[in-house]
């Protein structure tokens, strides 16, 4: 009964309403109710891409701020529609094969949620800038668990990876597989850049940490890193450009200042396929799963209704 409804408020302003609205408030109630896809016997709004986007952009939020989330959110309109009818898809075979799962997960996803925004009231108000509600949120959490479990059951329970598939797949790419250059450094923390420097210079000159420490309130951690090993920008610039026992100039991050020493440098190494068989049999699942998905999609497809308006 609500979508013939809508219909009917959707025919009713195109009809009357000239090219340009004239009452704003129907103008925005027109457009949000604008059909843009039909799928099978359902259909998606305009309405429903925004709140989609809407939230996308908070499940975005997790790993991006600010222009890097706006740019992210801008990448992902491309091709929203599609993945949105592919969503419509996949909901309808998870209803008609009665996919269940557990309620109290969505609970736990929101809790997740919520430890992200330092109070309830933080989060409704971040929701509500975003045209959201709990309940939205929610219903999108309950309809990724019905997603999860029609493609565990008709995608993923169905793959499996043989151990010569491992083995082939090392053979081939064998030299891809080396531990890389690692770096061993000492990292010391000052509140203070005047601070930092001084300490730096005496470091270059040859005094011992130890020496130091006495002279210099200072924090000092040991790490061992790869190259591109989800390492800041600032930290891989400075500790990728030292010499055993050389010592960088002083490198502020968040409220902090750092000085790092190089303490040694291990050359790469010939990984052997024990080392790396997990990471290859992740490798090859995953690529079967994609391949997979998308011909269990492109077969629903084939047999759906679907219509871009």
């Amino acid at each position: 009964m609500k979508r013939i409804i809508n219909l009917k408020f959707i025919l009713f302003f195109y009809l009357i309403l000239p090219a340009g609205c004239i009452l704003n408030t129907a103008c925005f109630l027109y457009a949000q109710d604008q059909i843009v896809a039909i799928v099978n016997n359902d259909v998606i709004t305009q309405k429903d891409l925004n709140d989609f986007l809407n939230f996308m952009r908070l499940q975005f939020s997790r790993e991006y701020k600010g222009k890097d989330l706006e740019e992210k959110i801008s990448s992902a309109k491309l091709d929203l529609l599609n993945r949105l009818i592919e969503d419509r898809l996949i909901l309808q075979e998870a209803r008609k094969e009665k996919v269940v799962f557990d309620e109290g997960r969505v609970k736990s996803r929101i809790s997740e949620i919520k430890k992200r925004y330092n109070s309830d009231a933080q989060f409704q108000a971040d929701l509500m800038k975003q045209g959201l509600t709990q309940a939205d949120i929610e219903n999108k959490i309950r309809e990724q668990f019905l997603m999860y479990g029609i493609i565990e059951q008709k995608v993923r329970s169905k793959i499996s990876v043989r151990p010569d598939e491992v083995t082939k797949f090392y053979e081939d790419k064998k030299k891809d597989f080396s531990s890389g250059e690692e770096r061993e450094f000492e990292a010391f923390a000052f509140e203070s850049e005047d601070l930092a420097d001084s300490f730096a210079y005496n470091l270059k000159a040859g005094k011992s940490a130890e020496e130091l420490a006495g002279r210099y309130p200072f924090t000092v951690n040991k790490f061992s890193v790869l190259r591109k090993e989800n390492l800041k920008k600032e930290i891989e610039e400075a500790v990728f450009s030292l010499g055993v026992n050389e010592v960088s100039s002083v490198v502020k991050m968040d409220d902090k200042y750092y000085v790092f020493r190089l303490i040694n440098i291990i050359p790469s190494k010939q990984l052997s396929l024990s080392d790396v068989q997990y990471k290859i049999q992740s490798f090859i699942f995953e690529k079967k799963m994609q391949e997979e998905l998308v011909k269990w999609l492109d077969e629903l497809k084939n047999k759906s209704y679907i219509k871009i308006k």
